[in-house]
């Protein structure tokens, strides 16, 4: 079964820290198993066999539609701030 996941962060150039699921279970897998250019942020589709990552692959979509929610936030948190000047 394949899960969504979210790249949280890449600690020590090697390895990267997994939010996997709805529970966000933490997953570390080493950095060389994911696709070229997964940075903090990306969005991925996994599939886990024990505690090895067999499938991965961005999902493109997810990662977008997630770095827009975030600006909307992050414009609305600017707008927020220069009212109560």
């Amino acid at each position: 079964m394949r899960d969504k996941a979210v790249v949280d962060r890449i600690v020590d150039g090697r390895h990267a820290v997994l939010l996997v699921g709805q529970e966000q279970v933490e997953r570390i897998v080493d950095v060389n198993c994911l696709p070229q250019g997964v940075r903090e942020g990306t969005w991925l589709r996994v599939r886990f066999e024990d505690d090895h990552l067999v499938e991965v692959e961005i999902d493109h979509q997810e990662t977008q539609e997630s770095a827009a929610r975030i600006q909307e936030k992050m414009e609305a948190l600017r707008r927020r701030r220069l009212k109560g000047m």
